[in-house]
């Protein structure tokens, strides 16, 4: 493995056991024309797990979620979800996967228990059909508008809605894309909470340009750049192996000479100044050192009669990760590739293919039509 910080991707901090696997993908490329949308893209998820999946738009986000589903196929390389080929054994793969695009698949001029029973018998549901809709009507929290007409609900009832069509049938796999898209702070946090609700016996891949939502609710984060992945780890462990140096941020109550010149003289400490002034008296230091020092701080501190008000790490946060890789393997590609534009055109390709396939393979669930919010608050 390449140790360099710049391009790498990360090993995952914990053995992935076969027996674990939900879904695996393998070497994936994709390719409009001359145009490469993937290259060569291998990762697997785990039972259980919640998977955020990062890119800057035309990176290819869209592209693997829609093979995974087997909405397109690959140019090269194979999915299998929980042992199923998704070009091979498409119909039992695709039983276990729940899908949530950008845009809800809605009937707008269906009620929601409507479209709800009309996406049943489409997917051929075997359970109990009233108590297998009203339990998800329950989990989503749409049951007080199970008679209203889509169009006349507001964003966030709109999500939900899109959201139990893809409980349907409760398949093992759920694929969010941008599930929060559009909604209020409020709506946000209650989306976030239920993802983590569902993602308790299920995988998830959720997709989002929310880096505290990805923070927030994902055990493991993917970021693809350009069709490849650049980086795979925790939140955490990105976080720790992109900081060149251990960084704390301490608020300390003393004079700030006299606290500088203390902390300056810890061995460790590399550098350390005012990171900003708060109360008379009180400023926030920033200290970087080769180790962890917070208990050295702490003793020296106390030696000068100076307490510790706060002491936090200083580690990158995921938002300055991604713009890390993000910007520096844009500049490689540009370097070696003039037009550098490929791949985002390849994307909207992508995008193009997949609105002419909706139209031929399930018109129904495909329709994007927007229909006016009314004034109704809440989710």
């Amino acid at each position: 493995v390449n140790n360099e910080k710049k391009n790498i991707i990360f090993p995952i901090i914990y053995k992935e056991r076969m027996d674990f696997l939900v879904i695996e993908i393998q070497n994936l490329t994709k390719r409009f024309g001359n145009k490469v949308a993937l290259d060569n893209v291998s990762f697997t998820v785990n039972k259980g797990e919640i998977l955020g999946f990062l890119g800057p738009n035309g990176a290819g986000k869209s592209t693997t979620m829609n093979i995974i589903t087997g909405y397109i196929s690959s140019t090269e390389g194979t999915v299998k979800i929980d042992g199923h080929d998704i070009l091979l054994e498409p119909i039992e793969a695709k039983k276990k996967i729940g899908y949530l695009p950008e845009q809800p698949p809605l009937y707008m001029d269906m009620t929601v228990d409507e479209y709800l029973s009309f996406v049943y018998e489409i997917k051929g549901c075997k359970l109990d059909k009233a108590s297998h809709l009203d339990e998800i009507k329950e989990v989503v929290k749409i049951k007080d508008v199970e008679k209203r007409k889509i169009k006349n609900l507001s964003k966030g009832y709109k999500q939900r809605v899109g959201l139990a069509q893809a409980l349907i049938g409760n398949p093992d796999v759920l694929i969010l894309d941008e599930p929060t898209v559009g909604l209020d702070p409020k709506q946000i946090i209650e989306m976030r909470n239920l993802i983590k609700e569902l993602g308790k016996d299920r995988t998830v891949i959720l997709s989002s340009h929310i880096m505290q939502e990805i923070s927030a609710v994902c055990e493991r984060v993917i970021i693809i750049n350009k069709g490849k992945i650049v980086a795979s780890d925790t939140p955490e462990n990105l976080s720790r192996r992109f900081s060149e140096t251990n960084s704390v941020i301490a608020r300390i109550e003393g004079d700030s000479f006299q606290v500088l010149d203390t902390i300056n003289n810890i061995p460790e400490v590399t550098s350390a100044k005012i990171y900003s002034k708060k109360d008379d008296g009180v400023c926030d230091y920033l200290i970087e050192s080769n180790t962890d020092i917070r208990r050295a701080l702490f003793f020296e501190m106390a030696k000068i009669n100076c307490p510790i008000i706060m002491l936090r790490s200083n580690e990158l946060s995921l938002e300055e990760i991604f713009l890390t890789v993000t910007n520096d393997n844009a500049a490689a590609e540009q370097a070696q590739n003039p037009e550098g534009q490929a791949e985002g055109q390849a994307e909207e390709l992508s995008g193009e293919l997949e609105e002419g396939q909706k139209e031929q393979v399930n018109p129904g669930l495909s329709n994007n039509e927007k229909g006016e919010d009314n004034d109704e608050s809440g989710i």
